[in-house]
Order: structure tokens, then sequence, then C-alpha cells
């Protein structure tokens, strides 16, 4: 009866099993079983209930096991069984058994044949087994019937998969005999996972309904179609049998006196039979189980370590103490408060390598975002020279001036500050939506306690948005006093007298005032403003297609190489006349996309026009505006005049030409001081008034107004989902240190039946893929599992004194699982 001293390691697995039903079925899975593989009416249940010796398995036409079935037989004195899911409910009548399992499958699955992999487990006590653990799978279907889906064969597939590809799952392989062994599925998805045959047993089913004349002793004797471990065979009850009501201790008998006369089986009478198979899955499992007994411990140990500081904290959270209450409270709204401050300053432990956030993003909004909406605002020329004739003439009336008049410079500088309202406005928006999304971003942690969360998020989004009309307001009030006076003795206002030598830098009038950089600057072809990957989009398929390309920005020209090695120039465009203009999605597309063009319509690049350029997101689309407008290529504009008069008239007036070339420049040069003064203190002013505040009412103000509120007791109610996940840690916490200890207080000394040599079983043609499947291309109907990717062994090794040493666990099967697309719906004619 198996392994002398080892008779304890079958119970102390279903011990394991019952602590670890908490953890889940992803552990469960681990733990050794047999699992007993065949197709429908292979035999599979007759063969259970000959172990127990009692009808207890619902039976019919078709799928009848439509969820996985773990049994367990434990040697006792009495008999009666018990489910996991009735726990302290014994139940004496096996028809009852039969009717609960029934029950429990329709619970899940319904009552029209279909499947579902969520376990039924069963505990059977009884005097005439012996200790086993196996899992009865559903049969391997090909037709589906009732409500099942048409995929149902993949379906039972990828169920039976999850459990064999486990190198801890022995795999019991029923066939009848009176079909066609070469061909057994059960065979096929065995040698699928356990190619060398260190874990399949086959059994060979229905023996006495072979056809007169034939018989299967070479496959019993393992000569013909051998296996590792070869086949052992029984003769269950027929259907006449079982719809008479035949006892299965006489079918017992019948089985044996079946073997004991028959002419080809009775030399080898004693190593057949239902006693015999479970005397052998019982010592084979026993063996397994030792085996494998020191990789689980090591797998359960690693799961506790992982669990073990939550677990902790759990233990010391009582969610009725008031005092632990008000603790949590303040341990939860301190770390709130230090987790905006490292997601704002960039200190976080855990950094984001994939977007930015928080400080990051502000950072791009400062340098990036607010200098492009303050040059949209100021970068056509001609609007502004329209702008100011008009306000020439309309100073001078119906008379004809003589002198410029600073009525009118005065006039146009007061409009082009008055536009900066909606970029500053925008710009504050922008830092006000990315505050409130890093607040989102911490308070998720505090989801265990949805009241905490909705007041906390509700008291933070208060204070920025009242902070955000407070920015709002000194913003605009920097604006009006900039409005207040226009101060014309600056030190860097070039002056009416100094302003004709400004025509000759009339081309980068605007890179000037936009540019900071003071000193003595680098030759402007050596500064190199961006590099990055950009996609050239409008290159016709016949010349090659878009293609992704090495793009660098310097501050005179756009070089792109084939890659980020540069050493491969593709081509140099200088900057000299280029704008760039938006360009719309395309529908299917997923870049984003920008064209630059030339501005006297030359080519661009070779004989395009202009050149598109892709990006993958549209942070890099506004970063690489950005960068444009630092090397001077501004956006393209339309000057459309705002009373509707259309197009300025020909300045065919010498005097007032000069007039507006006068007012130009000087407005170029205060407005630059203003740019210059807004872009430094915009930034200062947010940082102070918004981020600053933000910061500092989070640590020190949020708790007293938590407090405030008078509901502290009600802010720390647990979610249920939280209160779930506590219950279930614990409860895993407890499962696995009860399952290590109960594997601590066996002893695995004892002495073990080899493993029989390797055989030739290429005979097992592994499942494959048709010829006409998806990897050609052709629609087709998929046949059965791939095959789990095979590692060659040397198969067992000896030891000097000739013993066999266990095959150690690197040279098995890694426990993959065949992922399948979906079956092809037929098409409806």
């Amino acid at each position: 009866m198996g392994n002398r001293g080892m008779e304890d390691l079958i119970p102390l697995v279903n011990r394991l099993r019952d602590a670890l039903s908490s953890v889940g079925e992803s552990c469960s899975l681990h733990l050794p079983q047999i699992a007993v593989v065949g197709g429908q009416s292979a035999g599979k249940s007759s063969v259970l209930e000959n172990f127990v010796g009692r009808d207890f398995l619902p039976r019919g036409s078709g799928i009848v096991t439509r969820r996985p079935l773990i049994l367990q037989l434990l040697s006792d004195n009495t008999e009666y069984g018990e489910f996991l899911h009735c726990q302290g409910k014994k139940f004496t009548d096996f028809d009852e058994i039969r009717k609960e399992i029934e029950t429990e499958t329709r619970r899940l699955t319904g009552s029209n044949k279909a499947i579902s992999p969520v376990p039924i487990h069963l505990r059977i006590h009884s005097p005439h087994v012996l200790n086993l653990t196996l899992v009865d799978l559903p049969g391997i279907t090909k037709v589906p019937v009732g409500d099942q889906p048409t995929d149902i064969e993949y379906q039972v597939r990828d169920m039976i998969m999850q459990y064999i590809c486990k190198e801890n799952c022995l795999i019991l392989a029923v066939t009848p005999a009176n079909t066609d062994l070469a061909n057994s599925d059960a065979l096929k998805l065995a040698k699928d996972v356990d190619p060398q045959g260190l874990r399949t047993i086959g059994v060979i089913t229905k023996l006495d309904l072979m056809d007169e004349g034939t018989n299967a002793r070479q496959i019993l004797e393992n000569k013909l179609l051998p296996l590792r471990r070869g086949y052992i065979g029984v003769v269950n009850r027929s259907q006449k049998d079982i719809d008479g009501k035949k006892d299965i201790k006489e079918a017992l008998r019948a089985e044996k006196e079946f073997f004991l006369s028959h002419p080809a089986y009775k030399h080898m009478s004693e190593k057949m039979g239902t006693p015999y198979l479970q005397r052998i899955l019982n010592q084979q499992l026993t063996n397994h189980i030792r085996d494998t007994l020191p990789a689980f411990r090591s797998h359960l140990q690693s799961q506790l370590l992982a669990l073990k500081k939550e677990a902790e904290d759990y233990m010391q959270f009582n969610p009725n103490d008031p005092a632990r209450r008000t603790k949590t409270l303040l341990q939860l709204v301190q770390r709130f408060a230090v987790d905006f401050d490292k997601l704002i300053e960039g200190s976080g432990d855990k950094v984001d390598t994939v977007n930015l956030s928080g400080g990051a993003k502000i950072n791009r909004i400062f340098h990036e975002r607010f200098p492009y909406e303050l040059i949209k605002i100021g970068s056509d020329e001609g609007k502004l020279r329209t702008e100011i004739n008009y306000a020439i003439r309309n100073t001078h009336g119906v008379r004809t001036g003589l002198f410029t008049p600073d009525t009118a410079f005065e006039a146009i500088v007061k409009k082009q500050i008055s536009r900066l309202k909606g970029p500053c406005v925008k710009f504050i928006d922008m830092v006000s939506q990315e505050l409130t999304t890093t607040v989102y971003q911490c308070i998720d942690k505090l989801s265990s306690f949805p009241k905490l969360r909705d007041e906390t998020e509700r008291i933070v989004t208060t204070e920025i948005r009242e902070l955000e009309t407070k920015c709002r307001d000194q913003v605009m009030l920097l604006i009006d006093i900039q409005l207040a006076y226009i101060n014309t003795k600056h030190e860097d206002f070039v002056g009416f007298n100094n302003s004709p030598q400004m025509h000759n830098h009339s081309n980068t009038k605007i890179a000037a005032r936009m540019g900071g950089n003071q000193g003595v600057a680098p030759h402007s072809s050596l500064i190199v403003i961006r590099k990055g990957w950009l996609t050239i989009n409008n290159i016709g398929i016949m010349k090659g297609g878009a293609k992704e390309y090495w793009f660098i920005l310097s501050a005179e020209n756009l070089s792109w190489f084939k890659d980020d090695k540069e050493k491969e120039k593709k081509y140099m465009l200088p900057l000299d006349n280029l704008k760039l203009r938006d360009v719309e999605k395309g529908f299917m597309s997923s870049k984003y996309v920008f064209a630059i063009f030339n501005t006297e319509l030359r080519n661009v690049y070779k004989d395009y026009k202009c050149l598109e350029l892709a990006c993958n997101s549209q942070e890099e689309l506004d970063s690489w505006k950005a960068s444009l407008l630092r090397a001077g290529v501004y956006p393209e504009k339309v000057a459309v005049d705002g009373q509707g008069n259309g197009p300025p008239e020909n300045l065919s007036d010498p005097q007032l030409e000069r007039q507006v070339e006068t007012i130009s420049n000087l407005v170029d040069s205060y407005m630059g001081i203003i740019y210059k003064t807004v872009r430094d203190l915009m930034p200062k002013t947010m940082m102070h008034l918004m981020i600053n505040s933000v910061k500092e009412f989070i640590s020190s103000e949020l708790l007293a107004q938590l407090y405030a509120l008078g509901e502290c007791s009600a802010l720390m109610d647990e979610s249920p989902e939280q209160q779930q996940h506590r219950v279930e840690v614990l409860q895993k916490h407890a499962a696995l240190k009860e399952a290590l200890a109960a594997i601590g207080e066996i002893s695995t000394s004892t002495c073990t039946t080899p493993l029989p040599p390797p055989v030739d079983s290429s005979w097992i043609k592994p499942s494959s893929l048709p010829k006409n499947s998806a990897a050609s291309g052709k629609p087709g109907i998929r046949s059965h599992a791939p095959p789990v990717p095979r590692v060659p062994s040397a198969g067992p090794k000896s030891s000097p004194n000739g013993s066999r040493q266990p095959t150690s666990q690197q040279n098995r099967t890694p426990a993959l699982v065949p992922r399948r697309l979906p079956p092809a719906i037929p098409s409806v004619k």
C-alpha cells in the first residue's frame, strides 16, 4: 500500500488544499495531484466510481462533467462525503452526493451543456479507498451541443491544459480499448506537456468490448505503442450493468475474473484491474509529492514573504478602535502630503519612465507650452503693420501728419499687451488642471476609505479653485500695471532716435524678443535645440513611403540622420523663410502631424513643397513646435481685419511707410521687454500663489479641515472592497503559515520506486495546427492545441551504485499553457 512512512503525505496535501482554498486556484493548481484526462465516454467516471466502490458521479449522454471535480479519497473507518462549499455537512447517501454535484454544476453553468473552469471540491472518507487526490476533468469533445460556444473543443482543452501543464500534476490518460490508441486525444495532450513521459500513466478501458479475436496484450505489455510508465487495463461496468444497478463490488469481482480467465491477459492479471491501478496511483502520487515538496515549500515561502508586511499592518489595524482610526487618519494624510510633494518636486521613490507627470508636466507648461501660446499672438508681422497703418491714419484724422505720432505707438502697444490676457489665463488653467490631476493621482491611495477620499478630494480641489481665482486676479493686475504706464525710458528700449537702426534686423525681431540668453553665445549653427525621432509622412509609396529618422534641430538648420548614432546624415534643411502649419490627423492614423513649408514657395525637400513630420503623441508635437519657435520657425497665420476692411491699401505714401516702419520697430522693442517680463513673472507667480500654496495647505491645513467636519470616525469607514481585501490577505497569510507548518511536520525519509527507463514514444503525434491555419494567412478550422515548447533532456541520471536519482526540475518541460485565437465564425450564405 504505497510507501511506508509516507502514508501521511496525501492527507497532508489535502490539508494544504483546504488551507489554501482561500488563496485561490492559482496556488491550488501547484499542489501535487492526478488529473484524469480522456474523451467523452472513455470510462473516466467509471474508473473513479470503482475506486470508491459507490455510484456517485452524474451520468448521461454527451458532456456530463462540465466543471472540474477535485476528488480527495481518504482511508477512514467510516464512509461519508464532504463538499468544500458545504462545510460541516456530511453526505452519507451517495445519491445525494450525485445530486449535489449536479446542482452545483448547474449553479455556474446552467442546464444546457455549458462548462466552467471553477472546480468542485469533494472529499470521500471510506475504509475501501487508498489515499488519493484526483481531478476529474470534462471529456474532450468535438462538436458543440446546446448553448455551448463554437469553440467548446478548445475551451475544454485549455481547461485541461491549465492542470496538466503543471509539473506537480500526474496525468492519467484514459483511452478505450475499442478505439485507435495512436490517435488518442488524451495521449496527444499529455505528449504536448510531458514529451518525455515522466508524468503520464496510461489506462486502457473497455477491454471486454473489443472485437472477437482481438486483444490489447502487446499494448498492456508496453511493447506496442509504449509509454514510459506503461499501461494498466481495467474493465468497467457496461451501460446495461449500470442501468441494472449492478453492484460495484460484484463488478470488481467480474473484472478480476475477466483478467484471470482471458488467455491474453491471465499471465499479467496481477498487474491489471482497478485495485492494482489504485495502489499504483497511491504509490506514484506519494513519490511525486515527496519529490516536489521542497520546490513547493519554496513557492509557499516566497508568497508568504510577499504578504508579510501588508498582513502585519492589517493585524495591527482594528477598525473599531477610535485611537487606531485617528492614528491611521493622521498617517494617511501625512502620506498624501508627502506623495504630492514628491510628485511636484520630482523626488519620488518610483520614477515614471513612460509619461511625464506632476512637476515635470508643469515645468513643460512653464517653458514650452506658455512661450508657444505667447508667440502665436505676436508672430503675424503683416497684421501688426496693418494695425499700425490704421492707427497712424486715424490719429492724424483729416490732416496729413508730418511726425510719427507717439499716441499710435502707445495704442498699438496697449493692444498688444491686452492680448496677453488670453495666453496667461490659459496658462493658469493648464497649471491648475495639472495640479488637480496630481491630486487625483495621489488620492487613489485613499480609496480604501471612500468617505475620507471624497472629502479630501473636495477640500483640496476647492482650495485649488480658490487659489486659481486669486492667481488669475493677480495676473490680470500685473497686465493692468503694464497697461497703466508705457515706460519708454526703459534701459532696453531702443527709443525713437535709435529705431532706424532696427531696420536691418527686421527678420530676427521676434527671435530676439523671445530669446532670453545673455552674454556671448556660441555660433548659432552649433546650438542644438532638440533631438528626437520623427517620421517623414508625405513621401510616396513609390519612393519608399513614410520612414522614421533621427532629427537634430539647431538655431540655423534642421538635419536628419538614418539613426540616433548620427553617422549617416540624410539631409540638412536651412531654416530661412520656413514656417510651420498644422496638419489634420488622418482617419486611420495614430500619428500627430505638422508641416514645414517655405514662405517663398520654394521646394523644401527635393521636389516637395512642404515636409510633413509626424510624432507619436500630442505632447511630443507641442514640444517640437515650441522648439521650432525657439529656432525662429513660426506658425502660419492669415491676416484678417477684425472690422472687415480686408487687406490694407498699398502704402503709396513714403512718409506713412517710414512712420509704420518706425512704430513697428518700437513696438517690437517694447514688446520684447514685456514678453521677457511676462515669461519670467508668470512661472514665479504660479509657484508662489498656487503650487507652493497648495503644498502648504495639504501639509498644514488639510488635517485641520478634516477634523473640523466632526466626522472623523465616519471618515475611516472602510469600503466593502477594502474589508474583503483585508480579510483575504489575513486569511491567505494564515493559510500559508498553516501550510508551511504542515509541511514541516512531515519527514520525507523513505524508499522510492524507481522510474522506468525511457521508451520511444514518437508514435504519439503531438497536437498541431492545420496547414490552413491563421499562420498561413487563410481562414480555417483550428486543430489540436499547439505543442508546448520542448526542452531536451538527457533522461534520468544514475548514481554510482546504479540506483536512479530523481530527474531534476530543470530538465522538465516548462509549464506553459497554449493560447489560441477564437474560432472562425462560419459565413451565412
